[in-house]
């Protein structure tokens, strides 16, 4: 039996591993799943659309052209692609499961795998970047561009990376292996990814721990008046930083953790009764930062109207009286009318 266990024989499809770890495949639609997916492809859409407007808001503001605020637009290009990833699972979650081949189901699992690598690494990267900064209390790093486009490309790098990872480091040779949540995966795979994610978590709280325990610090032995300005700009973007370290976190822990549960317990886990409900909660969390810029930063509120007020205002171009935008905003410099002219965008 264990020698028939390790033995290697890829010609099983994804039903056969579905079925060795007990976990039920449905044979046919009902209500429920249409609800779920009906919602689920809502929120997607959500996602996708909502991220897309911090992308170019972004881009859009020159106030924004600084390596924070591009590693914040790149932290919105990973939550873009984890609402293309959500989009890919409920195409292919329920009865539409059967059909897949194991080349389709890695797949599906590689897109998650790879935008949660590239959420946490860019959280990590902004971590640090915010720690190099404010301990010389500036509110901006003098990073020159080609170093953040680097960072931003080594970002993606390290999660297309473990993103493939499970194709490799899989049970396929050894069936006594496989997760129950994960029925292709590995359980060691499970083990090692949980605990790197959650360890980065826990450095990323220190991180952010120790530069909010020096902000403080500074502003109790600081008096002058601009000093004081400028360590309030600080520490109001550091909130609106840690807010969404802090979304991340409380999001991807309870599925994280179930995973690690799985890696280590197995079908004693059982980890496939509500790993459904902690793939929701991380679903949420690409929904949670546009909220949160929306909350927080004046300036980014300030740009998302403008960019919805030059979009109705381009499918009506003889409204043109009104502007949702002050002039001191500095998107972009020119008259306040939505046109295209040379390929600039001014409004």
């Amino acid at each position: 039996m264990a020698t028939e266990s390790n033995t290697c024989d890829y010609s099983h499809n994804v039903t056969f591993f579905y079925n060795l770890v007990a976990k039920k495949i449905s044979v046919g639609w009902n209500t429920r799943d249409y609800i779920v997916i009906g919602l689920g492809l809502t929120v997607c859409v959500i996602v996708l659309l909502a991220n897309l407007l911090v992308m170019v808001a972004i881009f859009m503001n020159r106030r924004f052209h600084f390596p924070i605020y591009y590693l914040l637009g790149n932290m919105a290009a990973a939550d873009l692609f984890a609402g293309i990833a959500y989009t890919n699972l409920m195409l292919n979650t329920g009865p539409w499961t059967r059909t897949l081949t194991k080349q389709q189901w890695y797949v599906r699992g590689a897109l998650i795998d790879i935008s949660l690598t590239a959420s946490v690494a860019n959280l990590l990267a902004v971590a640090v970047e915010r720690h190099q900064t404010i301990i010389t209390m500036q509110l901006h790093s003098n990073m020159p561009k080609r170093r953040v486009v680097l960072l931003i490309v080594c970002i993606w790098a390290i999660g297309i990376i473990m993103g493939l990872v499970p194709t490799f480091w899989n049970c396929e040779c050894d069936l006594e292996d496989c997760s129950t949540v994960a029925p292709l995966y590995s359980r060691r795979f499970l083990v090692f990814w949980a605990i790197l994610n959650l360890l980065t978590f826990f450095i990323m709280v220190a991180v952010y721990a120790r530069i909010f325990i020096y902000v403080r610090y500074q502003s109790e032995n600081t008096s002058q008046h601009t000093s004081k300005m400028r360590q309030q700009a600080i520490v109001n973007l550091m909130k609106t930083i840690s807010m969404v370290l802090g979304a991340f976190v409380i999001c991807w822990t309870p599925g994280l953790v179930t995973l690690l549960l799985d890696g280590l317990l197995g079908k004693g886990s059982h980890a496939s009764h509500y790993e459904k409900y902690c793939l929701v909660i991380a679903e949420c969390n690409s929904l949670v930062n546009p909220i949160i810029y929306s909350l927080r930063d004046d300036e980014m509120r300030k740009t998302f109207k403008w960019i919805l007020c030059c979009l109705c205002r381009r499918g009506a171009p003889q409204q043109r009286e009104h502007s949702l935008v002050r002039r001191s905003t500095s998107i972009p410099e020119g008259n306040l009318d939505c046109d295209l002219k040379s390929g600039e965008t001014m409004c």
